[in-house]
């Protein structure tokens, strides 16, 4: 995958691990430092909230096919949460 501002590289197998390497976030937002693909994002989302971490950006439905939302980690690191549309 490669949109310009981020390009997506991963097996051409099963794609269990890939890497990315990006310019922005996209959708106006900070470009994260990592980055968790997740089968339930609203079950994800439940559980930050229960959490009561803080939700930095999303829920947002992204118009390159993903659903996802911003936390930040203890450290301060920002986390993109993400789930892919079918």
């Amino acid at each position: 995958m490669d949109f310009g501002w981020v390009a997506t590289y991963g097996s051409s197998e099963t794609m269990q691990a890939q890497i990315s390497f990006a310019s922005e976030g996209g959708s106006g937002t900070p470009v994260p430092d990592l980055s968790i693909e997740v089968d339930d994002l609203d079950e994800a989302l439940r559980r930050m909230k229960a959490a009561r971490i803080a939700i930095e950006y999303g829920p947002a439905d992204e118009p390159w096919g993903v659903r996802r939302f911003f936390v930040r980690d203890p450290f301060g690191k920002l986390i993109n949460i993400l789930e892919h549309r079918s």
